[in-house]
Order: C-alpha cells, then sequence, then structure tokens
C-alpha cells in the first residue's frame, strides 16, 4: 500500500483578470523507500507542488494522504506538529542559523517542544557522522564549505524521522564534482532511512539518479508513468 497519495490536485491563485491555475489534476502515489524526480521548466508549477506536499500551503481541490492522514483537515497547531514529525525540508540554500553551531543547527527540528531530548541529540551525532562531518561538530556555518553546509541540512532534514523527504533543487547551488557527491549521499540515506523522497530539480543528472523522474508542463505531468 503506497505511504503517500496524491489525487487530482489542483492549485490555482486569484488574478486581476482571470484565475491561474498552477497545477491541474496532479496525481501519483511513494510507498516507504521510495523516491521521485519532478523536472520541468521554471514557472512550471515544482514549488507550488512541493508547498503542497510540505503542507506550507493547501490545494485548491483534490488531497493528499500521508500514512492515511489528510493533513488539510487538521487545525494550525495539529498540522505545525504533523509537518514537524512527518516531514522533511531541505534547500537549495541551506538556510542553516548562522549564529548555531553544526550540532544545534541539526537540532532545530527537535526543539518544537522547547528542549531537546538525549536521544535526539544522539541521532544528531550520528547523522553528522554519516555525512562525513563527525569533526565538525562545534563549528559555524561560515566554516563550513558548500558542500558541508548541505551535508548538515540533509542531517538536520532526517534528524526527526520523517515519512516523507522534500528537496528543492538540492544541489542547484554547488559545482558539479560537489553536487554529485551530494546526490549519492541523499540517496543512501533516503535508502537507508526508507523514507520517502521526493526531488524538485532542474538537474537532468540529478533526476537520472532517482528511481521515478516525471515531468511537470503547464500544471500536469506529463507522464503516466508515476
Amino acid at each position: 500500500m503506497p505511504d503517500l497519495v496524491v489525487e487530482d490536485l489542483t492549485k490555482t491563485f486569484p488574478t486581476r483578470a482571470e484565475p491561474l491555475e498552477v497545477l491541474r489534476g496532479v496525481s501519483f502515489r511513494l510507498a516507504a523507500g521510495e523516491n521521485l524526480a519532478v523536472t520541468g521548466p521554471s514557472g512550471c508549477g515544482k514549488s507550488t507542488l512541493l508547498h503542497i506536499l510540505g503542507t506550507l500551503d493547501g490545494p485548491t481541490s483534490g488531497r493528499v494522504l500521508l500514512d492515511d492522514e489528510d493533513p488539510f483537515q487538521f487545525d494550525e497547531p495539529r498540522l505545525a506538529a504533523f509537518r514537524n514529525q512527518k516531514i522533511g525540508f531541505i534547500f537549495q540554500d541551506h538556510h542553516l542559523l548562522p549564529q548555531c553551531s553544526v550540532l544545534e543547527n541539526v537540532l532545530v527540528p527537535t526543539l518544537a517542544d522547547g528542549k531537546p531530548r538525549q536521544a535526539a541529540a544522539e541521532r544528531a551525532v550520528m547523522l553528522l557522522e554519516r555525512v562525513g562531518l563527525a569533526s565538525r561538530l562545534d563549528h559555524r556555518p561560515a566554516e563550513l564549505s558548500g558542500g558541508e553546509r548541505q551535508r548538515t541540512a540533509i542531517a538536520r532534514a532526517l534528524v526527526n524521522n520523517p515519512r516523507l523527504l522534500l528537496a528543492d533543487e538540492p544541489t542547484g547551488n554547488l559545482d558539479r564534482s560537489t553536487a554529485a557527491g551530494i546526490a549519492e549521499l541523499l540517496l543512501e540515506l533516503q535508502a537507508y532511512e526508507k523514507t520517502m523522497l521526493v526531488v524538485v530539480t532542474h538537474s537532468l543528472e540529478l533526476a537520472g539518479m532517482l528511481e521515478r523522474r516525471v515531468e511537470l508542463n503547464a500544471g500536469q505531468f506529463e507522464t503516466s508513468a508515476v
């Protein structure tokens, strides 16, 4: 059974003229451990799709089910808790807190109840070891390379054991060699953690590394292999 179900998703934004339809009937399913790359031209709706999957924005119609739960039926406090516990985010820009150490940055998602538990701290250290930053725990982001910052961001996204991992151009700001290493690391960790992964990217090299790939054009998937 799929753990992520996206059914007939639409998103329309009002304009001064006619409504702007950004997504039109997008549907797909993922099971634990599966991944999907979404490519397409700028303005085709990729980021809008990712925002809806991440519950940062709601659909106009259609539904998203994650572990048989529809997060858009929740009130805001429950939705925020659901997002924190079930979904991990990786962005093109790492969005690390400059005043915090590598370890502190990774622990940020665990602070929803005010203070990280020992188990969370142990998992954060384990993840940083897996991404090759065991010797960088106390460093600040300014003391890291671009690749090291993105490795930190990957560890942060995984620290709460999310069911769904969303990556928006995760290698977009990196040189080709570093990007390849980050892509391999991301897929290795995703398989190890058995989380679901959706990657939005312009990089055909990155998209080609994932199990499934679809192109979003004019708000619709252009292939049925989803």
